[in-house]
């Protein structure tokens, strides 16, 4: 027998809007609604989006060695993480691949951590199994998670409380909202300028009618998230990255702290270490992640296999979908390294059919981040 789908606070109020819902991460989502996923891309991109990702867990960690413990986790600077900041992570294994990647902050009495939905048994149990006597995890159930996203995002949200005006990307802070105290980020899985608002779960559905409210805001579904996220050249984990997949073959050496690396004051401590770190010194991989757009109309999908131009097969998409603001085909896959150079033609099987494709430099559109 299936397992029953669990729902997000704001499943009631998805419904209400006409949304069409999927399984996703063992979660009922919405994909889409009325405006479908196209206008809700391009939406989002010229105005401002409203995300429900409470499916994805939330953690405190409280203790002061809880930034030792998830540093000793991940290839990243978490020690020295100042308050009132948040930093993207991953957890690594013993081989160098990524267990899943994560937000993590701090908000100076604890940190808050942010996982994936589909991952997220896998990384409460691997955080638990690190733990120290004189740190304690708790896992939060009685949240949700809003992201708003876009170039009228920050507008939106100044009304309800105008200190968000002056956090810049990256920044996080306990802000009230409507009464309540709400986590908020400004960050996000877009491209785009925006916030990820963790807020009480009977406090959500009134937070997100207020945001629907105002005239810039409209439902995104996990659709449109999905080629908005493409375009700006941001992975999916359990697509683009895994745990067969190094930071360096990934194309994610900018997400590892200098601090950790070979010649850093905190060099290694994390699983895979020798493994990764060999990698950045030799840069001696087989394949590498890379950006790639299409010079047709017909969208290349995830597994298409990816050919060279004397029909060798040489790698694979791993997301694919057609880019609305790029108004091209774009994607992301896994070829040989020698051949991950921008401006190599490669050829995509689709149907049949090998649709000639560009490595590109991404993100393929530019990201908006506010950086002040």
């Amino acid at each position: 027998m299936s397992q029953e789908l669990l729902v997000t606070p704001l499943h009631a109020l998805h419904i209400e809007m006409g949304a069409k819902m999927v399984p996703f991460a063992g979660y009922d989502m919405p994909v889409q609604y009325a405006l479908g996923v196209r206008k809700e891309h391009i939406h989002c991109r010229e105005s401002a989006g409203l995300f429900d990702v409470s499916h994805m867990g939330q953690l405190r960690l409280h203790g002061e060695d809880a930034a030792k413990v998830i540093e000793s986790l991940v290839p990243v600077d978490i020690i020295d993480l100042p308050a009132g900041k948040q930093r993207y992570a991953f957890f690594t294994n013993e081989q160098g691949g990524i267990l899943d990647d994560l937000m993590v902050t701090n908000f100076g009495d604890h940190l808050f951590v942010v996982v994936n939905a589909a991952c997220k048994d896998q990384d409460i149990a691997h955080i638990q199994a690190h733990l120290p006597e004189n740190v304690t995890m708790e896992i939060i159930e009685d949240r949700a998670l809003l992201a708003l996203q876009g170039p009228k995002a920050a507008a939106v949200l100044a009304r309800l409380n105008p200190a968000v005006s002056d956090m810049v990307f990256m920044d996080a802070a306990k802000v009230e909202l409507l009464g309540v105290e709400c986590l908020v980020s400004r960050s996000g899985y877009t491209g785009e300028d925006g916030y990820e608002i963790s807020v009480p779960a009977n406090n959500a559905e009134e937070l997100a009618r207020e945001l629907l409210g105002q005239d810039e805001v409209e439902w995104i579904g996990l659709g449109a998230r999905d080629s908005l996220r493409l375009e700006c050249g941001l992975c999916l984990y359990g697509h683009d990255i895994d745990s067969t997949t190094t930071p360096v073959e990934g194309s994610l050496l900018w997400g590892i702290s200098k601090p950790r690396r070979a010649d850093g004051e905190r060099a290694g401590g994390f699983p895979g270490a020798d493994i990764i770190l060999e990698q950045i010194k030799t840069k001696d991989v087989v394949r590498k992640r890379i950006g790639l757009v299409g010079k047709s109309k017909a969208p290349v999908r995830e597994g298409s296999k990816l050919f060279d131009v004397d029909d060798n097969e040489i790698g694979i998409v791993t997301s694919g979908t057609f880019g609305p603001t790029k108004g091209a085909p774009v994607a992301m896959g896994y070829v040989q390294t020698d051949l991950a150079v921008i401006g190599t033609e490669i050829f995509a099987e689709v149907r049949g059919k090998k649709l000639p494709m560009t490595v590109e430099k991404m993100p393929f559109v530019p990201q908006n981040y506010y950086r002040g």
